[in-house]
């Protein structure tokens, strides 16, 4: 019997692509966001145990005080306490508790900001450099694919791992917080689950993805467009251009000619370019840090799928994606240019 070869198509190829980019870079992609939610779970347990142990001395000893006044309880009582806990202080309580999860799952996205940045740093510049990109192009692999794939690894990969890891480690943290009070007389139900909004953080963490797509864009596209550029030293290149131009504007006022003002240009341009794949700062370009304050009033508000895709509404981010596109489109080009460095 033959062998009937079947060609793989454009899709197939691509596929293949991201499963080459994901299997050499497991470390950053899986490992990494993967432990930063188990040491972030781990530095929670041990700051919970400190805490508890400072509570049951005090408590011994007869310091503890609620509202001003001296309690003497016989050790730590949170049934007692969740039975003359009033409604606000309720809502209080779910809101902190919001607050402690979103905190809790950040580490994996802190992660995610440097393995996403330096993953792009040298996308396309270690394959010039070790001259493996002679091999790469004598396979029927377009450079619009290979380009294509190292996008939506940094992309797209990337930030779905982060947030599962993100997720994984939120739940983790609300089963210690429950274990903690159910061994303290509390019922994990009223006193942990009920106030807190865990499945809508959850889901407000997955809606994020596609805002993080859009506008992580100029920042992915800069560093893959100094990636296929720069013959030696990406990184400095990277992030001294940019910081360069924006101590030229500043000096020079140049800003001032169309109505704006340096601040403008180091937040849109400088910003937009070195830091818009940093986790969270959508949230900071559509609040502002002067409503953060009021914001923190109610997590789930801030944090919630309706509220990260109103993101998806600023012209900013889409301005900005169309310039990451820009980018990727020279890169692509530059790379079907790419020989020995």
């Amino acid at each position: 019997m033959n062998a009937v070869n079947h060609p793989v198509g454009p899709a197939g190829t691509l596929r293949w692509l991201l499963k080459r980019e994901y299997w050499e870079n497991r470390g950053g992609f899986l490992y990494a966001p993967l432990i930063a939610g188990v040491v972030s779970l781990l530095m929670s347990g041990v700051g919970i145990a400190f805490g508890l142990f400072a509570l049951h001395r005090a408590a011994r000893d007869g310091n503890l005080h609620m509202d001003g006044e001296d309690v003497n309880i016989n050790g730590l009582d949170l049934a007692l306490l969740t039975r003359n806990i009033s409604a606000k202080d309720m809502a209080d309580l779910g809101n902190g508790l919001d607050l402690t999860l979103v905190l809790s799952s950040a580490w994996p996205f802190l992660v995610l900001a440097f393995v996403m940045f330096f993953y792009c740093l040298g996308a396309l510049y270690d394959d010039r450099r070790d001259r493996s990109i002679l091999f790469w192009k004598s396979l029927p692999l377009s450079d619009t694919q290979t380009v294509l794939s190292k996008v939506i690894s940094a992309l797209v990969i990337a930030p779905l791992i982060a947030v599962v890891a993100g997720i994984l480690t939120m739940f983790g943290f609300l089963a210690i917080i429950s274990l903690v009070a159910a061994l303290h007389g509390g019922s994990p139900m009223n006193l942990i689950w009920g106030p807190a909004s865990p499945l809508t953080l959850a889901a407000g963490h997955l809606s994020w993805i596609p805002v993080y797509v859009l506008w992580a864009l100029p920042t992915a596209g800069w560093l893959l467009l100094c990636s296929a550029w720069a013959k030696s030293k990406p990184f400095l290149w990277a992030v001294m251009l940019p910081l360069f131009a924006g101590i030229i504007v500043s000096t020079t006022k140049v800003m001032t000619l169309f109505g704006l003002t340096s601040g403008w240009f180091w937040q849109n341009v400088v910003g937009r370019l070195l830091l818009s794949g940093v986790p969270g700062m959508d949230l900071i370009y559509r609040t502002g840090l002067q409503d953060s304050r009021a914001d923190l009033e109610s997590v789930t508000a801030l944090m919630g799928p309706v509220a990260q895709l109103k993101s998806l509404a600023m012209p900013g981010l889409w301005i900005g994606a169309a310039f990451g596109a820009l980018f990727i489109f020279l890169a692509i080009r530059l790379r079907r240019r790419a020989g020995e460095i």
